[in-house]
């Protein structure tokens, strides 16, 4: 009995990314995807009609990835401080285990070529920075952080930090451990957010 329609798909993506870490978005063609999953190019397009479908496929499955790993933090009991630094260990933990994360995020496909495939990266980024915020308003209510806090642009500045490790990490062929820059990124984010007259 051969593979699930979803299954196949799932592999597809899977390669697709994979492929994106080792050669780049551009060399992740559908033949090298069929090549890397032993299958013909016509299974490929037999779920996925064009390229740009698999990877605006790989961005909706990130996305999904990311919250599902990060939602048990963001709608958990306990002091927001704690759950907030919880999040971006999550979040950092999961991207260290897909390479191609970064080379799709910071690739012309998505910010020249693929409005469509921006527009997913955008809606997914709005949500979580959304998630973040919320999670920072908690955290003023119940005292983990300061009063006046703004919270919108503090989940901007998260956002950008994990951005910048993901960066760095890509640009250094993954010679470091992503998931250990979360210690890193709480202690610059901490005095900047942390209640008043807390040391």
């Amino acid at each position: 009995m051969g593979k699930s329609h979803e299954t196949r798909k799932a592999e597809i993506v899977g390669a697709a990314l994979d492929l994106a870490a080792e050669v780049g978005v551009a060399g992740a063609t559908t033949q090298a995807i069929a090549d890397r999953l032993g299958i013909a190019q016509a299974t490929v397009f037999k779920h996925f009609a064009r390229k740009t479908d698999i990877f605006h496929a790989a961005m909706e499955a990130i996305g999904a990835e990311v919250f599902a790993a990060l939602e048990p933090h963001f709608s958990s009991a306990g002091p927001a401080d704690r759950r907030l630094r919880a999040v971006i260990a999550a979040h950092l933990a999961v991207i260290a285990t897909r390479r191609g994360i970064p080379r799709l995020l910071f690739s012309d496909r998505l910010h020249l070529e693929d409005p469509a495939l921006k527009s997913v990266a955008l809606r997914v980024m709005k949500r979580y920075a959304g998630r973040l915020a919320g999670l920072l308003r908690e955290g003023v209510e119940d005292g983990s952080f300061r009063r006046d806090l703004a919270a919108d642009d503090v989940a901007v500045l998260i956002v950008t930090l994990i951005q910048g490790a993901v960066l760095r990490w890509s640009l250094c062929d993954f010679d470091f451990q992503l998931d250990q820059q979360a210690d890193p990124v709480w202690s610059f984010l901490w005095p900047v957010i942390r209640p008043d007259g807390d040391a």
